[in-house]
């Protein structure tokens, strides 16, 4: 399982002065990114080869809000659902106490000359 370690940053919180939900999605894409990098799957060249990678559906469940300067880390795992989407499973816990404060689960495709493909590459990082 990957995993990111990342801090909250002060201007990622709102007036309640918790993470705003809408930056969760954030941490959860960059940690999709920096799993796929680790991978060999570089997000950026694989667009300039006309191959994008998309999200399709998204789905959060906010169990406890972070706050500013909390360490956190995301994990990542994937899961093929189909021929050609993918789930990443990911979740964020609270570094020191081990809790989990959001889970969501991402689908994407493979989109290449605007139509969804079957994209092998991500089959050698599907869970098992």
């Amino acid at each position: 399982m990957y995993k990111l370690y990342l801090r909250v940053r002060d201007y990622e919180c709102d007036l309640q002065k918790v993470v705003n939900n809408s930056v969760y999605q954030n941490y959860l894409e960059h940690a999709r990114h920096e799993f796929l990098l680790k991978k060999g799957l570089n997000f950026s060249a694989l667009s300039e080869e006309g191959v994008n990678l998309m999200v399709v559906r998204s789905e959060l469940d906010y169990k406890c809000s972070l706050i500013s300067q909390d360490d956190f880390y995301v994990t990542v795992e994937v899961q093929k659902i189909s021929r050609i989407k993918y789930a990443f499973i990911q979740n964020i816990y609270h570094k020191e106490r081990e809790q989990l404060m959001v889970s969501g689960r991402t689908i994407g495709v493979a989109v290449k000359e605007g139509r969804p493909i079957a994209f092998s590459p991500l089959d050698g990082l599907i869970l098992e």
